[in-house]
């Protein structure tokens, strides 16, 4: 009975390390896809973009137009992570995602966590800090709210479900 149990719990330990690296190779691979996208398309097709539009918007409208911009950039980004890794799209962009609340990104994305977390802490202290707060929060969640969604439409489509087999679908005919 011992001997079962020792080569059940042996074989367990095997998968749970094949599976943890498994995990490990879509978390390199997601880190290193993310910031090969996310740089290059913000420094290389963002800026030169928003400058381009920037003379034909008023002034008010330039932060809106770049929140835009870093939206389809944060979703082309969460495609590609998403594409190169389809089995485990989800657990690939969340990964990446963690890499991005570490620094403030503020000249090149509107990504400051650190700050998001400072104004938390300012808006316990004071109120007049609640408004900057919803609007840092707000724009903080639509941004990793698009990394997520582009991971998601990367993931394969599945077959719509009939009411019809295929056999039967094809001899009414």
């Amino acid at each position: 009975m011992e001997g079962r149990t020792s080569n059940f719990s042996a074989g367990a330990t095997a998968a749970s390390a094949g599976a943890l690296k498994l995990k490990l190779r879509v978390a390199a691979r997601s880190i290193l896809l993310g910031w090969a996208t996310l740089l290059p398309v913000s420094y290389l097709l963002e800026r030169p973009l928003l400058n381009w539009i920037a003379p034909f918007l008023a002034n008010a409208w330039i932060p809106t137009a770049q929140l835009a911009l870093d939206c389809c950039i944060f979703t082309a980004t969460g495609w590609v992570i998403g594409y190169f890794n389809r089995a485990h799209a989800l657990f690939a962009v969340l990964v990446f995602a963690a890499t991005l609340t570490l620094w403030d990104f503020t000249p090149i994305l509107e990504i400051n966590v650190p700050w998001l977390l400072r104004l938390i802490a300012d808006s316990f202290r004071d109120s007049r800090f609640l408004g900057s707060l919803a609007t840092t929060a707000a724009t903080h969640a639509f941004l990793f709210g698009c990394l997520v969604a582009g991971a998601m439409l990367a993931r394969p489509t599945q077959k719509p479900m009939s009411i019809f087999r295929d056999d039967q679908s094809t001899s009414a005919s």
